[in-house]
């Protein structure tokens, strides 16, 4: 079978720099993309599509008692500019957000460890946070040898207003709490706006049943200070590698690749993809979506998002043909979740790399991570598995999602920005006449 783990790293190496969600590095990285269709004898095209983009302008975190220290971070984007002039106030450390742990918040700084989620977002603004301080990193961290984690609020989150936060690693936010830091001020401004990313498509017609399609997706974005070789160049190359094969052994149904852009920031390449065509995706049959391959020690795993026959039959063709995977049935937070909601079962192949091996969403997610032998290898079983459903001679899955499957995937994409149920949009419009 033609596929080779050289070309894979090959490719990597010419899209290793930053592909930050609608930034020069994303378009540049898709305009190579487009040129390796063109150079495979396929014709690319680039769908073009608004994304929310922010600019932080000016971000400082200051101890001011009982003493002064000023502490490295990054500023939450979309959380607004209510600290441009600088915010003094007493700090608080939060254990938690329960009720007890909000007591005699307003009007405070808070710092806690964790995630923010809308829910948590919603507390802090109700119980009158004027700021917050989120953690990162690890204590084994050294100096030099690290970024401070960008993060940004959503849609979701700004439900109920907005108040400026940032970022601090854990040591310093320990040293903060075990040295009594009273009172600090918070200082942020940024410009907030959007920019346009990309996706990049091409279509491969089926030479016996050409209006049955299969979509192949891989996202081709990374996050900020990361090369994203990992996550999820490795996934970009592959697919590559699968758009060389299929040219040259022709499919029995449609394939539409989807190279998309914005992942990371929400599933926006494919949410894109799938609202600008929505008559294709009522043709597709299923989406094999291609998310990090690549480490020597890890397992691969196909995550099906579908009916159950879909899991016993790949979980057979692995076993049959010899190849370690582990396959089973959940969602998975990429690229196939919004064909998911459309009705579309989406198989996700991926690597889970040994713990120690890779680190992704930072500035060790790099190329020296990946060998060609692991890509060529999962690279092949993905090929193989996708070839008895491509080339069946009746297509073996319904295009339909289980009850289960589908409550999950509308969960997971209420958390993405900008998602809308549109059954309940619907029940609110009849309700309303």
């Amino acid at each position: 079978m033609d596929i080779s783990g050289k070309r894979m790293v090959e490719n990597l190496k010419a899209i290793d720099y930053v592909r930050l969600s609608g930034t020069e590095g994303e378009t540049k990285a898709a305009n190579y993309i487009a040129e390796k269709i063109r150079e495979l004898g396929a014709e690319p095209v680039i769908e073009t599509f608004d994304v929310p983009f922010y600019t932080i302008e000016k971000v400082k975190l200051e101890a001011l008692e009982p003493f002064y220290k000023e502490y490295e971070v990054t500023g939450y984007g979309f959380s607004g500019n209510n600290a441009k002039d600088g915010i003094e106030a007493e700090l608080k450390y939060l254990e938690g957000f329960d009720d007890l742990s909000l007591q005699n918040t307003e009007g405070k700084i808070v710092l806690f460890v964790g995630g923010i989620n809308a829910g948590i977002f919603e507390k802090l603004i109700k119980a009158g946070a004027v700021g917050f301080i989120g953690v990162c990193g690890s204590y084994l961290d050294k100096k030099g040898t690290f970024d401070i984690e960008e993060r940004m609020l959503r849609e979701q989150h700004l439900v109920n207003g907005v108040i400026p936060g940032v970022c601090v690693h854990v040591n310093d936010a320990v040293a903060m709490v075990d040295k009594g830091v009273k009172k600090v001020r918070l200082t942020l401004s940024q410009n907030e706006t959007t920019a346009k990313s990309r996706n990049v498509t091409t279509f491969i017609k089926g030479t016996t049943y050409p209006d049955e399609i299969v979509s192949i997706t891989a996202h081709y974005d990374s996050v900020v200070f990361s090369h994203g070789m990992f996550d999820n160049g490795s996934g970009t190359v592959n697919n590559l590698e699968m758009l060389r094969y299929y040219l040259k052994n022709q499919p029995k149904r449609s394939l539409r690749f989807v190279f998309c852009g914005s992942e990371e920031r929400g599933l926006y390449g494919s949410r894109a993809f799938v609202d600008q065509h929505p008559d294709e995706v009522k043709q597709t049959r299923l989406c094999c979506n291609v998310d990090m391959t690549g480490p020597v020690l890890g397992r691969d795993i196909v995550r099906i998002t579908g009916e159950d026959k879909i899991v016993h039959a790949i979980d057979y063709y692995a076993k049959v043909n010899g190849h370690g995977a582990t396959v089973y049935q959940d969602t998975y937070p990429s690229d196939g979740m919004p064909y998911a909601l459309c009705g579309v079962p989406a198989v996700n192949f991926y690597r889970k790399a040994a713990e120690g091996t890779t680190n992704i969403h930072s500035r060790n997610d790099t190329l020296s991570r990946i060998t060609a032998k692991s890509l060529e290898s999962t690279g092949k079983f993905i090929v193989e598995v996708m070839n008895t459903i491509i080339n069946a001679e009746v297509f073996p899955f319904d295009r339909k999602l289980p009850e289960n499957m589908e409550q999950k995937t509308k969960t997971l994409l209420s958390n993405m920005p900008g998602y809308k149920d549109k059954d309940k949009e619907s029940s609110n419009s009849q309700a309303k006449k």
